[in-house]
């Protein structure tokens, strides 16, 4: 007896799956994809929280591990980080606030509050020595008073060791944003958002377009009339005003500062492609032999179209779904970036947003890392949307 073999068997021993794991392109992408995705899973699994993206991990603007700092950035950063300490030493129940300070993963040294506070006083005076000068970046004898004023500052914090010195180095690797925020952190947490967004609206775009197209394709006649009507009136307005003026319409409502005003955006404008493509691939498919005996020997038209005619559009379903993947970022950082996007969690768009006043400041770290963590991704589903209609449209097999 021969071996039966399922259709997901069958589709991954095909002729299409084969070509598309002999491309090495596309299998790179594919595992660039493959991280995105684990990071995504990661967040949403809470390892990163709102501490970690939300919290002053530092002072404000500080560049990243191969940037440098100015003097007066240097001077005003040792400032924060003492004025930090001071102010938790200075409280009603010192001993405690004490206890529970954190400045990302540094916490106060240990010591009594007296003791604290004289180190704090050495600090002050080590940064009073260090300001009086006034071009710190010149001047010979400004070098020796930073190292004293560093170290000084350096003995109010207990430095991390170990996993939560590593984090701490991964949490300052990329600066800080002008609330002092951790960039990669919220890089990566932005990650989740990007993947979310465009795993949803592509799907449930697809899923749509498919089913509509198909319909109309195969049906013809007022079904055919109305999808076409339909996406004809969609296409008649342009896109980002039609995203825009479906993210406005939910604001000041009970899912403002939710991702479904976003989801529903893109679902209601994303539809459109796929159901023209399919509707098209459909009108052929239809009029083939296998279809003309299944319809002679009786089978539903509703049965016909679904079990024999859709499954036949995969390729375009595969197709479009990584085109509107990144689409659906794309446009979210657009919307994002005008405030109508996310909200109540950073994103990469969020991210570009609140960059623009650090860029004329001349600092490029949160504008460059969300750019380039979204570039790399896009660059991944492009190629492998190449390497999918290569492998699996009949037109280039």
């Amino acid at each position: 007896m021969s071996e039966e073999i399922g259709p997901l068997q069958k589709f991954l021993r095909g002729r299409g799956m084969r070509k598309l794991r002999r491309d090495r392109m596309a299998l790179a992408a594919l595992s660039v994809i493959g991280l995105y995705l684990l990071i995504a899973l990661s967040v949403m699994a809470g390892v990163l929280d709102n501490a970690d993206v939300f919290d002053r991990v530092g002072p404000d603007n500080v560049a990243g591990f191969w940037g440098t700092q100015d003097g007066e950035r240097r001077l005003d950063h040792h400032q924060l980080r003492i004025e930090r300490v001071e102010r938790a030493a200075k409280t009603t129940d010192p001993t405690k606030s004490l206890a529970e300070f954190r400045l990302g993963g540094l916490r106060a040294s240990a010591g009594t509050p007296e003791e604290v506070l004289g180190r704090v006083e050495e600090a002050w005076r080590a940064l009073d020595a260090v300001a009086a000068y006034d071009e710190l970046d010149v001047s010979p004898e400004v070098g020796p008073l930073f190292e004293e004023l560093d170290a000084k500052v350096a003995a109010l914090y207990e430095e991390p060791a170990g996993f939560a010195g590593f984090v701490q180095s991964l949490r300052m690797s990329l600066g800080t944003d002008r609330q002092g925020r951790s960039i990669l952190f919220r890089a990566l947490y932005s990650t989740k958002v990007a993947v979310q967004i465009g795993v949803v609206a592509s799907l449930i775009s697809v899923l749509l377009g498919t089913l509509l197209g198909a319909a109309a394709g195969y049906f013809g006649g007022w079904v055919d009339h109305a999808v076409v009507w339909l996406y004809s009136t969609f296409s008649s307005i342009p896109w980002i005003v039609l995203l825009m003026v479906l993210a406005a319409m939910f604001r000041g409502g009970a899912l403002d500062g939710t991702l479904i005003p976003v989801y529903a955006a893109f679902c209601m404008s994303f539809w459109i492609s796929p159901c023209r493509v399919v509707r098209g691939e459909v009108m052929k498919l239809k009029e083939l032999e296998y279809v003309q005996a299944a319809s002679a020997i009786g089978f539903g038209r509703v049965r016909i179209l679904l079990k024999h005619v859709v499954p036949n559009t995969a390729h375009l379903m595969f197709i479009n779904f990584s085109l509107l993947f990144i689409g659906a970022i794309k446009a979210e950082v657009i919307l994002s970036f005008l405030g109508l996007g996310v909200k109540n969690e950073p994103s990469w768009g969020v991210m570009i947003n609140q960059a623009k006043a650090e860029v004329l400041n001349g600092f490029f770290w949160q504008i460059g890392t969300a750019t380039a963590l979204m570039v790399v991704l896009v660059l991944a589903f492009n190629i492998l949307s190449d390497a999918l209609q290569d492998a699996f449209d009949p037109k280039h097999v």
